[in-house]
C-alpha cells in the first residue's frame, strides 16, 4: 500500500484552564477539494503521488521550506558480528551517499532544513560490542565550536560527522541526522559502564554552513541494548534564521513527557525535528497517526523522518502542521521517498471559540445538549436506530472485551444508521453520537481503555476509539486493518483526566483526515467529523497520563 498525500483544515475548541501551548486553534472549513494549487505547485490530496513539491521561489515570507527523507537503509547482513572500523565505514558510506543525493535534490527545491531518520546510517539489531565500530566520537557542542567539514582532523573517529557537515555546507541548509556516538568516561563516574564509555543514540544538528549546532541523546530507548540512557535528560532547542526555535527528540520519546512534552512548555518552540524508526501498529499507533496527532495536540510543526523497511512494518513520514499534513506511507515500494513542502513559520495559534457554536450544526447542538443534560441517562445512550437491516442481533448484550494494542479494551458495537453510545472503564467514559449515510457490511465498535499499558513499554493510557473490526466477530475488534468502506458523521468525546490528548483520524488506504472541530467542552475532549473522503478505519482520542507511568 502506497500513500502520499496532503490534507488540511479544522476547527478547535480550547479548554480554558489548560496551558495555551496545548490548546489547538479555531480553523475554518471542514475539508478542501481533492486537488489544490499551493504555491504554484500542483499538490494532489488524499494519497495521489505528486513527485514534486513547491520550490523556494514560490514560498511566502511567512513560510519556510522543509524536507524529510524516508530512507531505505542498507543494513549490516550480520549485525551481531564484530567488524573493523573500516568495514563499518564502508557500509555507512553507502547510506551517506544516498543522503548526499537527497540533500542536493532538496536543495534544488529550496529546502532550508532536512531531516533524516533514526538508524538510517548504521542500521539496528546490534549488541553493545558489535555496534562499537559504527560509533563516532561526539564532542560536546556546548563546550567547543566546530565545523567538521572545515576541520576534519580535529578529532579522531568523526568520519560520519564530517560527511554530514559537508552535506549541510554544500546544500546550504540545516541538516538533522541520527547516528551512534561514543563518549569516554572515567571509573570515578558512578554511571560509567564497565567498558569505560557511554554509547548514545544521537541526533546531530548542523547549520547551513556545516557548523555543529547541537546534539540530542535519546532518552526513551526502545529495546536498544547497544545504547545507554543519558544520566540527565537532554532538552535541546536550537535556533534558526528562517523559522526561530526547533525542538528535537527521537522515535519512542514522542509518547513520554520527558523530553517531548516538557520541550513544548517553551512557547517559542513552534517546530520539532523528529528522526524515527517506527514500526506501525494499527489501529492506534501507525507512524503517521501519532505524528499528526502530536502536531495537532501541541499546535506545532513536526518534521518526521521514518526509516523505510516495509517488511518490518516500518514506513510513515511527514511534514505535519496543526491543520495540514504532507505525508508518505508505502508498504509496497522498496524505495525511499523525499518530501519537500512549505511550512508556516508560526502555526495558527489559539482563537476564542465564541464564533464556533453548534447553532449552524444540529449534530453539534445535540452534542452540547447531551453535555448540558447533567446525570447520564442509560436509555439515551443506548438509543440506536436500526433503520436498514444489518444482519446482527441487536439484542445481544452490548458490552464486550477485546484486545487492542495489547490492552484489554471494553467495547460496544456500533449498529444502525444513527445513535448515541457510551462505554466506560475505570474513570474514563467515552461517548459517540453518530449518523451513517449508508450501512456497510462491516462491524464497527466504540472502545475505551483507562489503564497501564505494559507491552513493548510501560506507560499509562486513556483512550476512546471508534474502530473498524477485522471481521464480523467481536473478537476481531482491535485487529490491524487498513481498508474500510463505512462512512460516518460523528462526535466522539470523553471525560479525560489529562490535558495531553492526541486526536487521530484515519480512513481507508492509510489516509489522514482532518477533524471538523476539536477541543474541550465542559471538561470533555471531543472530535467531530463530517464528509469523510473514504471509509473510516480509526477515529481516536489517545490520552497520555504521564504522572501515572
Amino acid at each position: 500500500m502506497a500513500m502520499t498525500g496532503f490534507q488540511d483544515s479544522f476547527v478547535a475548541y480550547p479548554r480554558p484552564f489548560v496551558q495555551t501551548l496545548f490548546s489547538v486553534c479555531i480553523m475554518s472549513g471542514a475539508s478542501r477539494p481533492l486537488a489544490l494549487l499551493l504555491c504554484g505547485c500542483y499538490v494532489a490530496a488524499l494519497g495521489v503521488h505528486t513527485g514534486e513539491h513547491c520550490p523556494a521561489e514560490h514560498h511566502q515570507a511567512d513560510q519556510y521550506v522543509a524536507a524529510v527523507y524516508e530512507h531505505r537503509s542498507i543494513l549490516s547482513p550480520n549485525p551481531l558480528d564484530l567488524i573493523s572500523r573500516r568495514q563499518a565505514l564502508e557500509l555507512m558510506n553507502q547510506n551517506l551517499d544516498v543522503y548526499e543525493q537527497q540533500v542536493m535534490a532538496a536543495a534544488q527545491k529550496g529546502a532550508q532544513i532536512i531531516v533524516f531518520p533514526e538508524d538510517g546510517i548504521h542500521g539496528f539489531n546490534f549488541t553493545r560490542t558489535s555496534i562499537y565500530p559504527f560509533l563516532d566520537f561526539m564532542p560536546s557542542p556546548h563546550l567547543i565550536g566546530w565545523n567538521p567539514c572545515l576541520e576534519p582532523h580535529r578529532f579522531n573517529d568523526t568520519e560520519v560527522l564530517q560527511r554530514l557537515s559537508c552535506m549541510a555546507l554544500k546544500g546550504e541548509m540545516f541538516l538533522v541526522a541520527n547516528l551512534g556516538t561514543k563518549q569516554p568516561c572515567h571509573s570515578r563516574d558512578p554511571g560509567c559502564p564497565n567498558d569505560g564509555r557511554y554509547q548514545f543514540n544521537t541526533n546531530i544538528v548542523f547549520s547551513s554552513n556545516g557548523t555543529l549546532v547541537d546534539r540530542y541523546r535519546k532518552h526513551n530507548l526502545y529495546f536498544e541494548a547497544a545504547f545507554d540512557t543519558p544520566l540527565e535528560v537532554d532538552h535541546i532547542i536550537f535556533d534558526t534564521p528562517f523559522a526561530g526555535k526547533f525542538g528535537v527528540f527521537t522515535c519512542f520519546d514522542i509518547l513520554f513527557f520527558e523530553p517531548a512534552a516538557r520541550l513544548l512548555r517553551d512557547p517559542e518552540v513552534k517546530h520539532v525535528v523528529y528522526p524515527t524508526a517506527w514500526m506501525n501498529q494499527l489501529p492506534l499507533l501507525a507512524a503517521v497517526q501519532i505524528q499528526r496527532g502530536f502536531a495537532t495536540a501541541f499546535g506545532i510543526n513536526l518534521l518526521a523522518a521514518n526509516i523505510h523497511h516495509p517488511s518490518l512494518g516500518m514506513t510513515g513520514s511527514g511534514i505535519h502542521a496543526p491543520r495540514k499534513s504532507f505525508w508518505h506511507h508505502d508498504m509496497e515500494s522498496p524505495e525511499g521517498h523525499l518530501i519537500v513542502a512549505p511550512v508556516a513559520k508560526n502555526p495558527l495559534g489559539l482563537v476564542g471559540a465564541a464564533n464556533a457554536t453548534g447553532k449552524t450544526d444540529p449534530a453539534h447542538g445535540k452534542f452540547l445538549k447531551i453535555l448540558a443534560a447533567g446525570p447520564y441517562s442509560e436509555k439515551d445512550a443506548q438509543d440506536v436506530h436500526c433503520n436498514g437491516a444489518t444482519g446482527w442481533d441487536t439484542s445481544t448484550p452490548a458490552t464486550f472485551y477485546s484486545e487492542m494494542m495489547y490492552d484489554n479494551f471494553t467495547l460496544v458495537p456500533v449498529w444502525g444508521k444513527e445513535g448515541h453510545l457510551r462505554v466506560c472503564a475505570n474513570g474514563l467514559c467515552c461517548q459517540l453520537l453518530y449518523q451513517r449515510p449508508t450501512l456497510s457490511k462491516e462491524l464497527y465498535a466504540l472502545g475505551v481503555f483507562d489503564g497501564l499499558h505494559t507491552v513493548h513499554g510501560t506507560y499509562y493510557v486513556q483512550a476512546c476509539a471508534l474502530v473498524k473490526c477485522g471481521g464480523l466477530g467481536f473478537d476481531t475488534c482491535g485487529q490491524e486493518i487498513t481498508e474500510a468502506a463505512g462512512m460516518f458523521e460523528f462526535h466522539l468525546w470523553g471525560n479525560f483526566s489529562t490535558p495531553y490528548v492526541f486526536p487521530m483520524l484515519l480512513t481507508s488506504g492509510m489516509t489522514l483526515e482532518t477533524p471538523d472541530q476539536l477541543g474541550w467542552e465542559s471538561d470533555h475532549y471531543f472530535l467531530t467529523k463530517r464528509g469523510l473522503s473514504s471509509g473510516l478505519v480509526t477515529a481516536a482520542l489517545y490520552g497520555r497520563v504521564y504522572e501515572r507511568d
